[in-house]
């Protein structure tokens, strides 16, 4: 059987739920495994890989840096801390204070300082004592820390920051997961779109995979521009991409078809776009930040994922204004996704690591 349609995102839609008309059983969908070509998600995986991040991290969302504590998060086995100072301006250095090299990550922030808990050694942000700042980015939704000693690239004044709606008309969150891979297994899983309706039933429904690999850009005056550091990151997000007609789950027949284009701006950030349809515009971000090993050596990641939802319509100021109560419903979507998916990249790297992945 092939699915209906009927729905797809053809044109504007005067209400943004469309019902199915004819039910498809999980077993009876179109497979897909023969378009899921190994060779074509190893390419788009290479070519994510070539392109320059300036040793950028995202290290977590802008809504965890408190007043009162700093965040903090392990890259490539380096401790780092973020915090804010005393005229509010984003802090980030080593976590592991320069006295006796106590956990920072454990230490109050009193009027823009951190305050080591085992001594009292007060760092206000300035190198001191061998301890030195490090670039930090925040872009408004989520934190990024330059570690040129990790990423050995050129670096780049700021971080590859994928195009987005403007955030005073949207409403974000962001989610926090950890799995036992590395960054690319989590890399290749976002760049491989057809296992959408086949491993989230209950999201996806009618997933085709229209254009793998094809030149696309944002629409004009739909986002904002790409913030990069450098000439050669400009452009970074049109170059290839995976466009996709699929059609988001609400209950029983009731859906959201939708056009959506996944692009892979940098080596470690996959963005899926809303292309046409309900949300024009919108952007799920996936960032996958390397942590180091676990007790047994095993690597570990974080996926860091960013949901920035926009629409034109006018029933959308409701949404901003119960963004609060929607940010932990956004975030527990794309935790069951990323339970999934969690482990599907860590079956990858497992596979990868005894020689018996296919390909």
């Amino acid at each position: 059987m092939t699915p209906d349609r009927t729905d797809r995102p053809a044109r504007r839609r005067r209400y943004p739920l469309s019902l199915r008309r004819h039910p498809i059983r999980w077993e009876d969908q179109r497979p897909t495994w023969r378009d899921a070509r190994p060779a074509v998600i190893a390419e788009a995986l290479k070519r994510a890989q070539a392109r320059p991040s300036g040793n950028w991290y995202v290290v977590g969302a802008t809504r965890d840096v408190r007043e009162d504590r700093p965040l903090a998060r392990t890259v490539a086995g380096l401790e780092v801390v973020v915090w804010r100072d005393g005229e509010g301006r984003l802090v980030a250095g080593p976590g592991v204070c320069p006295h006796l090299g106590a956990p920072l990550r454990d230490s109050p922030v009193r009027c823009g300082t951190l305050m080591c808990r085992w001594h009292g050694l007060a760092l206000s942000g300035t190198p001191f004592a061998g301890w030195e700042p490090l670039p930090v980015h925040d872009d408004g939704v989520l934190v990024w820390v330059r570690l040129d000693e990790v990423g050995g690239e050129r670096p780049l004044e700021a971080p590859v920051v994928p195009a987005r709606p403007a955030l005073s008309g949207a409403v974000s969150a962001v989610y926090v997961g950890v799995g036992i891979c590395e960054p690319e297994d989590v890399v290749a899983n976002r760049l491989d779109p057809w296992h959408g309706a086949w491993f989230h039933p209950y999201s996806f429904v009618d997933l085709t995979v229209v254009t793998p690999g094809e030149t696309v850009a944002p629409e004009e005056g739909e986002t904002e521009g790409v913030e990069t550091g450098g000439d050669e990151a400009e452009g970074a997000e049109t170059e290839d991409g995976f466009t996709v007609d699929v059609s988001f789950k609400i209950a029983g027949r009731l859906v959201v078809p939708v056009r959506a284009v996944f692009t892979a701006p940098e080596p470690r950030t996959v963005v899926m776009r809303i292309a046409e349809g309900e949300g024009r515009g919108s952007v799920v971000e996936t960032h996958a930040t390397p942590l180091g090993p676990d007790d047994r050596g095993r690597p570990r990641t974080a996926v860091v994922e960013a949901v920035l939802a926009s629409s034109d319509r006018r029933g959308f100021a409701v949404a901003r204004a119960m963004a609060p109560v929607l940010r932990p419903l956004m975030r527990a979507a794309a935790g069951r996704l990323w339970r999934d998916d969690l482990a599907y990249a860590e079956r990858r790297r497992h596979l990868r690591s005894t020689g018996r992945f296919p390909g």
